[in-house]
């Protein structure tokens, strides 16, 4: 089901990258899974860094987002024993690492939220919020965390 939707969009889920600190990349609490902040990262190389409009163009920070979102899946994805065990997306919290007076937070975080309407369908929906701040770990332009309802 939805690993076959992968499939069709070419896309592989990552190897969980390595968490930074002191925490693991995603907690299984009940029949949720909550993913620590993911970066934009791919094989372990963070591409997509600065803030959005000064360091880096709205359109990779949108690409960088549905990276993270990857991630995020990922983390879920082995927590369930499978992306095809994950019930529905329950929320997607972005963080953009953005300028004073920047306000499109909510289009950046659109490359999160319409991949995960790709993969999951209706059970991609889910509550959001998109937040800019003023720095990000590694000097990432974006962080994304998520919350999953596993079957």
């Amino acid at each position: 089901m939805y690993s076959e939707r992968l499939k069709e969009l070419g896309i592989d889920l990552p190897v969980i990258p390595k968490p930074l600190a002191s925490y693991v990349p995603g907690k299984l609490s009940g029949n949720y899974i909550y993913t620590s902040g993911q970066l934009p990262s791919v094989n372990g190389v963070l591409n997509y860094k600065g803030k959005v409009t000064v360091d880096i163009t709205e359109e990779d920070a949108i690409k960088a987002a549905s990276i993270s979102a990857i991630n995020c899946i990922a983390v879920a994805a082995q927590l369930a024993g499978g992306i095809d065990n994950i019930e529905e997306i329950v929320k997607v919290v972005v963080f953009v690492n953005s300028p004073d007076g920047y306000g499109d937070q909510p289009k950046i975080a659109n490359g999160a939220s319409n991949l995960l309407l790709e993969i999951f369908g209706e059970k991609g929906k889910h509550a959001r919020s998109a937040v800019g701040v003023t720095s990000l770990p590694l000097n990432a332009v974006v962080e994304i965390e998520m919350i999953a309802k596993i079957k």
